[in-house]
């Protein structure tokens, strides 16, 4: 599995070079003096490249880095503390915080400095946004998001690639049952001969099971309750399940996942919010890092480094420190 890991994200670095490339173009629009020239392929010149300066003279007052109680979080928390720290700025972690609204009354009290959010979650839980009024378009979620968290005096950087939304998602034979479906509109005509699984307060709530088989015009034979959607799956007690589209289980090969044909999950891009002190202290280079490190972070490689803890047991902060070495962001 070690291998296939190293695999994937040198793949994937070599796809989001061009990706990379524009950050740190975007960089010298701002000033910040840390690159120059354009890298030529990979290797060593593509690592000397994206490698993080530290900046000079920065601020040592030190800077909480946050997260809420889940392993993509520890692992986010991770890549954005040490990547701060390799800047040049004196970060601690205060991760495991707890949900949500637990993190973002840290966040508004001053007991932490910042930490990740999900655009939609902001706006449903923090900013009275009903789901249903969310914009589907990621860039117009953050944006309304971004113009939110301003009145609460939080800076929301621009967001990541990847988006941990809800999806539908069965056995890989399952779906070959089925007739081999790509997108939750294929199962019009069969969802009534499927079980469902997802939290137990999924059954009963519109941003879940009711909202889906609203908007796609079918009805499941039976919901399963449950809090392990893939064990379920394996264990053929359920069809299909509700998963996150970054589920570290989904890197295993095993499930297929349908897109949302009809858009009705809003986007949960996440953007690393910062009280206005803290996104101060940093300055446009230190949030330059930032846009930096989350270039390569696509669903898929959110999906690996989930796996990395999920599955492979490995701790978040060596999950983290790998993924900033081999995308060439600090030195092993």
């Amino acid at each position: 599995m070690k291998g296939q890991f190293r695999f994937l994200l040198s793949l994937v670095a070599v796809l989001t070079a061009g990706v990379l490339l524009a950050a740190c173009g975007g960089g010298a629009e701002q000033g910040s003096g840390q690159q120059g020239g354009s890298a030529q392929g990979g290797g060593q010149s593509g690592q000397q490249q994206t490698l993080i300066e530290p900046v000079a003279n920065a601020p040592q007052k030190t800077i909480t880095v946050g997260s809420k109680n889940f392993d993509e979080q520890y692992i986010l928390g991770e890549i954005y503390a040490q990547a701060l720290e390799a800047a040049g700025f004196n970060v601690k972690t205060e991760l495991d915080i707890g949900s949500e609204v637990v993190a973002f009354e840290a966040l508004q009290q001053g007991e932490i400095d910042a930490y990740p959010e999900y655009t939609g979650t902001a706006l449903t839980s923090f900013f009275d946004r009903k789901l249903d009024e969310v914009p589907k378009e990621p860039t117009e979620a953050y944006e309304e998001a971004r113009a939110a968290y301003a009145k609460e005096e939080i800076v929301a950087l621009p967001p990541t690639p990847f988006e941990n939304s809800y999806r539908l998602g069965m056995l890989r034979e399952t779906a070959q049952r089925l007739g081999g479906p790509k997108v939750i509109s294929d199962l019009q005509g069969k969802a009534q001969n499927l079980s469902v699984t997802g939290f137990p307060e999924c059954e009963q709530r519109t941003d879940c099971l009711i909202g889906v088989e609203r908007t796609y015009g079918i009805e499941f034979g039976e919901f399963v309750s449950s809090e392990s959607p893939y064990q379920v799956l394996d264990s053929k007690e359920a069809d299909v399940a509700f998963v996150f589209t970054t589920d570290g289980d989904l890197a295993t090969g095993k499930y297929q996942v349908l897109d949302d044909d009809r858009n009705f999950f809003p986007p949960y891009n996440i953007s690393f919010t910062m009280r206005d002190e803290a996104a101060r202290m940093i300055g446009p280079q230190g949030m330059e890092v930032i846009k930096r490190i989350q270039a390569p972070l696509t669903d898929e490689v959110m999906q690996e480094l989930n796996s990395r803890v999920a599955v492979d047991a490995q701790e978040p902060e060596a999950v983290a420190r790998e993924y900033l070495t081999q995308f060439g962001f600090i030195r092993e």
